[in-house]
């Protein structure tokens, strides 16, 4: 086997690099996660603090996503496999591509929701939110040194697993039963682009404008109308379908208890009740 992959882990079963790789993996997702928290000091109100705190925060949260990412990138160079490398990297500037695309079209459309249907939807959140999974996947079997059909298998339960655990997060808002009415929801979460796909755009408009009392959204208002339509049933089934989709690609390996694990993620990510 690879020289970096000497030391075996006979305790969990899996290498000390594929450890490593987890850890990366954590810090890249966490890294993004501190960029996230960045404040556009342009939407600012008097009462959410001095501006001089907010600017300090921001450069905190700049340069403590920075060092994640640079013992991220520090942790993948000593895995010393080039292969990994690339998918990594590729996983960080989709990433990028992902988070950018967000924050672009919200900005050019000066909307509070997006255009745009489901599988452009997916597309996106595949980017932002499931590539770093996936990649790691395959990643996690090129280190075991498995082969092509292996490593893309991998690949699609990472990348099934992210979507079906975004689509999950979407919808606690409407399927948690003590949802408080007063706190908002994502516009471009995936029941509410399915209730618009199912609407149409100028209905979904109107909808929203019959929500707004004295220029504020009235989020409980607008959960009930969503509720009312075939968004939220249409998302938990294409959360369940992507759960499926990851299980399929679990078949391919011999039962285990690692295989047992899997599986119940995928289960803790398609379960509502």
């Amino acid at each position: 086997m690879d020289t970096s992959c000497q030391n075996y882990d006979a305790v969990s079963g899996i290498y000390s690099c594929q450890r490593s790789l987890a850890e990366i993996t954590e810090l890249i997702h966490t890294a993004l996660l501190v960029h996230r928290g960045i404040v556009n000091l342009s939407e600012l109100k008097s009462s959410d603090g001095p501006l001089k705190d907010m600017q300090f925060g921001n450069k905190i949260a700049i340069l403590s996503g920075d060092f994640l990412l640079a013992n991220a990138c520090n942790g993948l160079a000593l895995l010393q496999n080039t292969k990994v490398v690339e998918l990594i990297a590729s996983a960080l500037m989709d990433l990028v591509q992902g988070v950018y695309h967000e924050n672009s079209t919200s900005a050019k459309e000066n909307d509070i929701t997006d255009n745009i249907g489901i599988s452009t939807w997916k597309e996106q959140t595949f980017l932002s939110h499931g590539a770093l999974l996936a990649k790691s996947c395959q990643a996690a079997m090129e280190l075991a040194k498995h082969n092509a059909e292996i490593q893309s298998t991998a690949f699609r339960y990472g990348k099934h697993v992210a979507m079906s655990h975004k689509i999950h997060s979407d919808l606690q808002p409407f399927v948690k039963e003590k949802a408080s009415d007063t706190v908002a929801f994502n516009l471009n979460s995936a029941p509410v682009v399915l209730h618009q796909e199912f609407l149409g755009r100028d209905l979904w408009m109107k909808q929203i404008r019959e929500a707004q009392e004295k220029g504020r959204l009235d989020y409980a208002k607008l959960r009930e109308t969503i509720k009312a339509g075939k968004g939220v049933t249409s998302a938990i089934d294409l959360c369940r379908y992507h759960g499926n989709k990851a299980l399929e690609a679990l078949e391919s390996f011999s039962p285990s208890e690692a295989r047992s694990a899997l599986e119940n993620i995928v289960f803790a990510v398609t379960r509502f009740s």
